[in-house]
């Protein structure tokens, strides 16, 4: 068995996932893939299992309904700790986190316990994003740190690497957020722990239709979720 693991969520990416799954695979042969997927109406998991039926480094679990990115990626930790993965990935399927990337976070991880993608970075960029949604993100981030004082800039991409122990030592049970305020909690509870970060540069390319309008309910559940977060886990306050 390979060690390392790189979760990735699916719904609706039968047009992505072949591809990204071939590029991870070519990348290292230390790499297998778990995608979980939230039984996508477009067949996706099917595709995944045609290709899991002739490579034995992917897999596939597939849960009932659109239980959400953050939940997703809980289940495939939950599964790759029930074996003898030494690395943890996340990233999503669209090809918006590149895996020519994947190297960085490898280097990375010999001084850390989590890696995290950030897009904050100096040599780091952001694609197919208009000014609006590049403010707000990086307003939020910053909001987020100060709230939170974990020391890295990008509180919600989630593009990771968590060594074995870090992935250990997550509670499920006690994250009741949604959504990708799940990335920030996960983030909170491992500085609790004391557990190591560290960042790399990434270009973050937004593939996705539809998203570039931010809505009032966005802003508001960021700002909210931040605030629970910090009065749950009472951190200081960033200087």
């Amino acid at each position: 068995m390979a060690d390392i693991l790189v979760i990735i969520p699916t719904y609706n990416e039968r047009e992505n996932i072949t591809a990204l799954c071939r590029e991870l695979l070519a990348t290292s042969q230390e790499i297998e893939i778990l995608v979980v997927d939230d039984n996508s109406p477009d067949d996706t998991a099917k595709v995944v299992a045609d290709l899991a039926a002739t490579n034995e480094r992917v897999h596939l679990v597939v849960r009932e309904g659109k239980g959400g990115r953050g939940g997703a990626v809980l289940a495939g930790m939950a599964w790759g700790l029930a074996r003898p993965y030494r690395l943890f990935f996340e990233m999503d399927a669209d090809f918006s986190h590149r895996p020519c990337e994947v190297p960085l976070f490898l280097e990375a991880i010999r001084r850390a316990d989590v890696v995290v993608g950030s897009r904050y970075l100096p040599s780091s960029r952001i694609v197919n994003w208009p000014r609006l949604r590049r403010f707000f993100s990086g307003w939020a981030n910053r909001y987020a740190r100060f709230f939170l004082g974990i020391p890295i800039t990008d509180y919600t991409n989630g593009y990771r690497c968590y060594r074995r122990e870090a992935a250990a030592a997550i509670n499920p049970d006690a994250i009741n957020a949604r959504g990708y305020i799940v990335l920030s909690e996960i983030a909170v509870q491992l500085h609790s722990k004391d557990f190591k970060f560290a960042e790399v540069p990434t270009v973050f390319v937004n593939r996705r239709r539809g998203e570039s309008n931010l809505s009032r309910r966005e802003i508001t559940s960021a700002f909210w979720g931040v605030l629970s977060l910090w009065w749950r886990y009472r951190r200081p306050l960033s200087p």
